[in-house]
């Protein structure tokens, strides 16, 4: 309750309450447990009470089991008690691993009040003395199944379990009839309390995929002690029993190994003829199938825009370029009409200096000056722009026969002028080149000439030793000094210097050093076979090749010959028909050419190279 304020006071808020939450308990354990059964009794019994009434209700149960006789009880050898079966000596067969102890020590109490040696010799049987008895028996039954690891060791290799694994034909048209009692057989070797059912055709994905998880990766307590050939125990020595421990672990781990593949082909058997896992095999191939198809369409649509924005594009470019075009020729044919006008005004300006001149019957006097001012009249003809023929016509067609001789004679003049002007300019600029030209020739060989042979050498020695090459410069020369019959002696600088002349030169001249050298180039191939000497000429020095045969050797055929000669050795029968089948578009004549004109390069290379050392030295 809160107190009422009073006179004065002021009310203040410092923070709200949370609204309620209503949360939902399930009550468990066996306290609760204990409450529900006092409440549903109308009692006020404690859980301790409960407890012991339930055990005393578990007894009750235990004894109302029955018995079984044990027929061949009676006739059992004592000294092979580890081949029998305990619960069939117990008399309980019928519960076997499901038996309690409780359960067992009742079957044993009660077969021993009826097959203990003295009840029997109560009523006259003759008892054989010792261990000989079959009572033997059942104090051995009870000795392992009283004891957890030895009852255990026994249920592992339990005589009556099935240890048959179905085929996959035999589940093909009743799968579940034939692996589920499997499964629920075998479940009870697993270590763990709850194992996954098989489940039935609607079974989810999930449980499907949880069942065979679970049974791939099972945890059998299953163990195989109980078939131990010999007990260490009975060993005389530390050494015996650690060699019966080592092949009884030996024959436990084969066992256990056996029995892991026997799980993993029952496993496998079940889910490859599992028709669930065919039926989600069909439904993810079919979402995959869908999202494939949904991809392919959708890359479909992006190829389809891209070209749809790409012929847009292309309309966009060729109309432009259609009014381009046409402005271009609006342009065209305006200049093309300016021009013909412009022609047509020479022409009639042209036509009306001839004219006038030949009415003053060309300023002469005479039939040779006539001849030669009709010269320079088409002179001024050809020379005069338009608007000084214009003005030049408009003075003759006023002035008088004097005056028009002498503008005439003036223009004349400045004409004659200008065209000797020219006329010098071009002789001097062809001196200059022709000058240029020797200087150039002369400064490359430092001062000695080059004829036609030694530059064709040169290409050649350029094309054979390419860049790359140790003291390239230097071989060059040497090459070309051995091989050289002009007797100049070339240095490296001397090779450098006119290379780089070559590259200079002008289209015409690089034309003509390669037809040349070409035409000698296939002069001495028509006759001779082809050598270091008679090589192609070199490409370097223009962009274009100037050999033009169809048969020259690429990078990819020279690599593939090159391998062939490796794998195929001199001793290898049939060896050129082998190498020119793996070199393909080539014949076995091509390939043994091409492997001599190798040899021959390396040669000549290694000449060049030993003088080039010679001479450094």
């Amino acid at each position: 309750m809160l107190i009422k304020a009073v006179d004065g006071d002021e009310t203040a808020v410092f923070t709200t309450t949370a609204a309620s939450l209503q949360i939902q308990v399930e009550p468990v354990g066996r306290w609760f447990e204990a409450y529900l059964k006092r409440r549903n009794r109308t009692a006020s019994a404690s859980f301790q009470e409960l407890e012991e009434e339930q055990e005393s209700s578990e007894e009750s149960e235990d004894e109302e089991f029955q018995l079984e006789e044990y027929p061949m009880l009676r006739t059992l050898d004592p000294k092979d008690w580890k081949n029998q079966d305990h619960y069939s000596v117990l008399g309980i067969p019928h519960l076997r691993y499901k038996a309690t102890q409780k359960q067992i020590k009742a079957a044993h109490k009660a077969i021993v009040l009826k097959h203990h040696p003295d009840k029997r010799k109560a009523v006259g049987e003759q008892i054989v003395e010792g261990d000989n008895d079959y009572f033997t028996c059942i104090t051995k039954a009870i000795e392992t199944l009283s004891d957890p690891v030895k009852r255990r060791a026994f249920d592992s290799v339990d005589p009556t379990f099935d240890n048959a694994v179905p085929s996959k034909n035999e589940g093909k048209d009743n799968f579940w009839e034939v692996f589920t009692p499997v499964f629920e057989r075998n479940a009870r070797w697993s270590s763990k309390k709850h194992v996954p059912k098989l489940g039935t055709m609607e079974s989810s994905f999930e449980d499907v995929d949880n069942f065979y998880s679970f049974w791939y990766n099972f945890d059998s307590w299953r163990e195989f002690s109980y078939l131990d050939e010999e007990e260490k125990e009975k060993a005389e020595c530390r050494d015996e029993r650690r060699w019966i421990d080592k092949q009884n672990r030996a024959s436990r781990g084969q066992r256990k190994k056996e029995e892991m593949n026997r799980m993993r082909t029952l496993v496998d058997t079940a889910y490859n003829g599992d028709p669930r896992i065919k039926k989600f095999k069909e439904e993810e191939k079919a979402r995959k199938e869908s999202e494939k198809k949904a991809k392919v369409e959708a890359k479909k649509r992006e190829q389809e825009e891209k070209e749809r924005a790409r012929q847009a594009e292309l309309d966009a470019a060729r109309l432009a370029k259609e009014k381009e075009e046409e402005e271009a020729k609006q342009v065209a044919q305006q200049v093309k009409k300016e021009k013909e006008i412009q022609k047509k005004a020479f022409k009639k300006e042209r036509q009306k200096l001839r004219t006038t001149c030949k009415n003053w019957n060309y300023f002469a006097d005479n039939e040779a000056d006539n001849v030669k001012m009709m010269e320079e009249v088409e002179k001024l003809c050809d020379r005069l722009e338009l608007t000084s023929l214009q003005s030049l016509n408009d003075i003759l067609a006023s002035g008088s026969r004097e005056d028009s001789k002498v503008v005439v004679e003036k223009q004349m003049q400045e004409v004659n002028a200008q065209l000797q002007r020219e006329k010098e300019a071009e002789v001097q600029m062809r001196q200059a080149a022709r000058s240029a030209e020797q200087a150039s020739g002369a400064g490359g060989a430092g001062g000695k000439g080059w004829n036609e042979e030694d530059l064709q050498l040169l290409i050649k020695a350029v094309n054979l030793f390419p860049a790359g090459t140790n003291a390239r410069w230097e071989v060059i020369a040497n090459y070309m000094n051995l091989h050289s019959t002009s007797g100049m002696k070339r240095t490296a600088k001397d090779v450098i210097n006119k290379a780089k002349n070559l590259q200079r030169l002008d289209p015409v001249q690089k034309d003509e050093i390669n037809r040349k050298a070409f035409e000698k180039f296939k002069k001495e191939h028509s006759c001779v076979a082809p050598t270091i000497d008679n090589a192609v000429p070199s490409e370097r020095f223009d962009g274009s090749g100037s050999d033009g045969n169809a048969a020259s050797w690429t990078t990819e055929e020279q690599k593939l010959l090159e391998q062939a000669l490796k794998t195929f050795p001199v001793s290898t029968a049939e060896r050129w028909e082998k190498i020119a089948a793996a070199v393909p578009g080539r014949s076995k004549k091509d390939c043994m050419k091409r492997y001599k004109e190798l040899v021959e390069m390396v040669k000549a290379k290694k000449a060049a190279q030993g003088v080039g050392g010679k001479s450094k030295k």
